[in-house]
């Protein structure tokens, strides 16, 4: 019986095919890369994405493209496969509940300077959001620095314009008036971060499946990693956790996804409140 040749459901003549053996390729080519498990079900996801890829880049085939990408391909190629194989959804105040959590948080951490990490920046809606959450609950005058990251960049390009749709879900009248200038002439229709905002944010591309950790600076006393874990196996999880537990000062929070639940890490981090971890 010959394999199952994956094509676009939508399309009768695809302009390529992507056979079981090439999607393996992928999926274990992204998994050494960034830590994400592609599940069998990703296969037409995997060819919208990256048949963008084989025409910009000019290959006839995913074998050709793969072949090149293992065998000689710039790091700026790996770097737009890996772009091409994450997903980003995002909005500002997205799961409302953690930004009140952490305005109290900071309120009793205000003695002394504070550093937050967001490691999942996306297009820039979460790390604004807490900056913005930082300035309402301190002022304008706290001592807060965000480092926000991403392993797609981008993505991080569109965080550090700091642009946005007027009409962007999750903010209200009195943060748009408080914390963005509006657009006009050409512009209009568009909000821009205030510059007061965007001074409190470090923008940087990182790899969560870098050994070189210590290249973030200083310990973290909160860390954002929201909606990431559950793009990773079981193993990369944990391995994930022992390092964001190595990057954070004694006490320190950690801030998840909805769907994200690490009991069975008890030993390094325990449950605080809603999908907060305080670190052991």
């Amino acid at each position: 019986m010959n394999p199952t040749i994956i094509v676009p459901q939508d399309l009768a003549d695809p302009e390529f095919t992507l056979s079981p053996a090439e999607f393996d390729r992928v999926r274990t080519l992204i998994h050494q890369r960034a830590g994400i498990s592609l599940h069998a079900g990703k296969q037409a996801m995997v060819y919208s994405r990256l048949a963008r890829r084989l025409r910009e880049t000019g290959y006839s085939s995913f074998g050709s493209y793969l072949h090149w990408l293992q065998n000689g391909a710039p790091d700026a190629e790996w770097q737009a496969f890996i772009n091409c194989l994450t997903t980003n959804l995002t909005s500002f105040f997205r799961e409302d509940h953690h930004f009140h959590a952490l305005a109290e948080d900071l309120r009793a951490r205000a003695a002394r300077p504070i550093r937050i990490w967001c490691n999942a920046a996306s297009t820039g809606e979460e790390p604004y959001s807490l900056a913005m959450t930082a300035v309402e609950a301190l002022g304008l005058s706290a001592q807060v620095k965000l480092v926000c990251s991403d392993i797609d960049t981008q993505v991080l390009a569109t965080a550090r314009r700091g642009v946005y749709a007027a009409d962007a879900r999750g903010l209200s009248s009195e943060r748009l008036r408080r914390h963005f200038m509006r657009g006009t002439g050409s512009n209009a229709g568009f909000i821009r971060v205030k510059p007061e905002l965007a001074r409190m944010i470090e923008f940087r591309p990182f790899n969560l499946m870098s050994r070189d950790w210590s290249a973030l600076g200083d310990p973290f006393d909160i860390v954002f990693c929201r909606n990431v874990m559950i793009y990773f196996d079981s193993p990369t999880q944990r391995q994930v956790l022992e390092r964001t537990h190595a990057r954070m000062r004694p006490g320190g929070l950690l801030y998840v996804g909805h769907s994200e639940n690490f009991t069975d890490s008890s030993d390094i981090f325990r449950l605080r409140g809603k999908t907060v971890y305080e670190r052991v």
